[in-house]
């Protein structure tokens, strides 16, 4: 007979929410269909608040949507134009997940990790958003294809992270905000001046 899975302690529940805020900036659909499949495997015993994400229904949805953000995120301005649709959904999801992962039954904890979970989400999606933007600046594919493949690779990299390595993934969440503060405003500023050098110029004053 197979051992239940140990329930998560407070430090895998405080890195898993913060997992789930940020991840949901980058790959919202992915990170519900990985971690409800993860819970419907058995192979991660999710708590009372995101039990929900487990449920056939969901998890089938999920992978539909995970498909078709793959897909388009792969495309160049496609994928800039799923970040500007997705900043009204990534944002709020991923304040819900953080919340439903820690404070499922004690409000306060419920509020402080949406804050925290949908700041993560926002600063993540604001990088992913601008740096794709900017990289569909040049007329070859790569560097698109590239970056979208790093996400991929990120999002459950950093789940797996926050529940095996509690530890270890606080300093690599950090790493990853500083760097996300870093292009964002680096490439703000690079779009700031494109859009600046293609703007008509006002008539000089006769």
């Amino acid at each position: 007979m197979n051992a239940l899975p140990v329930p998560l302690d407070l430090a895998q529940l405080a890195a898993l929410a913060a997992a789930l805020g940020w991840a949901s900036g980058v790959r919202l659909y992915a990170v519900v269909f990985i971690t409800g499949a993860a819970g419907y495997l058995g192979w991660l015993p999710l708590p009372a608040g995101l039990q929900i994400l487990q449920n056939p229904l969901v998890l089938a949805g999920a992978f539909v949507l995970f498909v078709v953000e793959f897909v388009a995120d792969k495309i160049p301005a496609v994928d800039t134009l799923w970040d500007v649709v997705h900043t009204f959904i990534r944002i709020p999801a991923g304040a819900a997940l953080a919340a439903s992962a820690l404070g499922a039954d004690h409000a306060t904890w419920a509020v402080l990790a949406a804050l925290a979970g949908g700041t993560l989400a926002a600063t993540a999606h604001t990088a992913k958003a601008t740096t794709r933007a900017a990289a569909n600046t040049s007329p070859e594919p790569v560097s698109n294809w590239l970056l979208s493949l790093a996400g991929d690779a990120a999002v459950p990299t950093m789940l797996w992270l926050a529940v095996a390595h509690p530890v270890v993934f606080w300093p690599v969440l950090a790493l990853a905000v500083v760097l996300a503060v870093v292009l964002i405003v680096v490439f703000f500023r690079f779009l700031r001046a494109l859009l600046k050098r293609f703007m008509p110029r006002p008539p000089l004053a006769a």
